[in-house]
């Protein structure tokens, strides 16, 4: 894909929704696909053959499904969130996804501020599941959260695994926009509210400045590394600025910067959780990089577009390739290290509002309101 050389096509076009495509994402371990739609339909597609596996009307048409998500933490459960603030996590079963959800819940997210599962860097979990599953299987067996692991911390000793390791705060989380500017942490296992940013104890304090940036239209909740397992929140608001949160002072931000002149969109923190993406209705892409000794974010990369307008934003797990969905019609896709421009795609035909990549680094997939998803397949990892 080098200049000289036209965008590459999709290698397949996903059709059969029947309203604007919102939010796509690959399960991290099966050959599968979950789009949701404005109509609140989400559909379930095989990556290999390139159909429809199952459709449901998980949320409804006045709703429409505006989030959908997945992680290697969750195994065969899948999130959808619909505009009404209603969150519903499904199972994953041969003939496609439970008839009925797991579990119901209403959250304050009544605008266009997608949820964010916890991000957690990989080698952690692998010692989170290595270390349930050795030495206490029944319990990993039973979803057993990182917040209520205290004889997994006994063995752990006994095993010599460490266990600052094992984050506080479970994989089992998510994020979400809050009323007005807070941001609010749920328990996916219960549906129940567990936290708020800033918290509305601290009524004096420096976090309640988040109120005067307007709305939180973007979420990422992850557990950054060296960080004793403490679950921190990056948050972006309607002035264009961004808010670094960390779970054990909800009260007061670790740091405030403001990249954007427009409402930020879209933010994206990479797999080692070291820094990200994010994109706004302004003309301006940013990669950031993120300080945890210092509590601090500073711009890596400021890339300026000829058009406004970014809704989605995406960097690969190898942390090689990041990628956009822009209000133009057109996927972006860069080289996250260095921040240059690989490749412009251009095959859809309205406003793109999402793209990701799969977990294994070889798929990626855009979603637009022209009701398709497009698969690709750029920059392939080497073997």
């Amino acid at each position: 894909m080098s200049a000289k050389r036209p965008p590459p096509d999709p290698i397949a076009v996903l059709r059969g929704h029947r309203s604007s495509v919102m939010d796509a994402c690959f399960h991290p371990s099966r050959p599968l696909l979950f789009t949701g739609a404005t109509d609140g339909e989400l559909r379930v597609w095989d990556t290999v053959q390139h159909r429809t596996l199952y459709s449901t009307w998980a949320h409804s048409g006045a709703a429409g499904v505006y989030s959908v998500a997945t992680s290697p933490s969750l195994g065969d459960t899948v999130v959808s969130q619909g505009r009404d603030g209603i969150c519903k996590c499904w199972v994953i079963e041969e003939g496609g996804l439970s008839r009925n959800p797991l579990i119901t819940f209403r959250t304050s997210a009544y605008h266009f501020c997608k949820l964010s599962l916890v991000k957690i860097l990989s080698c952690i979990m692998e010692t989170h599941q290595n270390s349930c599953q050795e030495l206490l299987p029944e319990k990993a067996e039973a979803g057993l959260n990182f917040d209520q692991h205290e004889s997994v911390n006994v063995a752990c000793k006994e095993k010599s695994v460490q266990v600052s390791s094992l984050p506080t705060y479970g994989p089992r989380m998510m994020a979400t926009a809050g009323e007005k500017a807070e941001v609010e942490l749920w328990h996916l296992n219960e549906g129940k509210r567990i936290m708020c940013f800033p918290h509305s104890s601290n009524s004096g304090c420096t976090g309640n400045s988040a109120k005067q940036k307007g709305l939180c239209m973007a979420v990422q909740a992850f557990v950054p590394p060296k960080s004793h397992g403490f679950l921190n929140i990056l948050s972006g608001y309607e002035d264009g600025s961004m808010l670094l949160w960390d779970a054990r002072n909800p009260g007061n931000p670790l740091c405030s910067v403001k990249h954007h002149s427009e409402a930020v969109l879209s933010l994206t923190v990479d797999a080692f959780c070291n820094g990200g993406i994010s994109a706004s209705a302004d003309n301006k892409i940013i990669i950031y990089t993120l300080d945890y000794q210092t509590g601090s974010s500073s711009v890596k990369k400021e890339i300026t577009l000829n058009r406004a307008g970014i809704s989605g934003t995406s960097v690969r797990a190898d942390c090689k390739i990041a990628a956009t969905a822009g209000w133009d019609h057109r996927i972006r896709i860069y080289n996250y290290r260095k921040g240059s421009a690989l490749a412009v795609l251009k095959y859809h035909s309205a406003s793109c509002n999402a793209v990701s990549f799969s977990a294994d680094c070889k798929l990626m997939v855009s979603c637009s309101e022209d009701a398709t998803s497009a698969l690709w397949e750029l920059y392939p990892p080497s073997a």
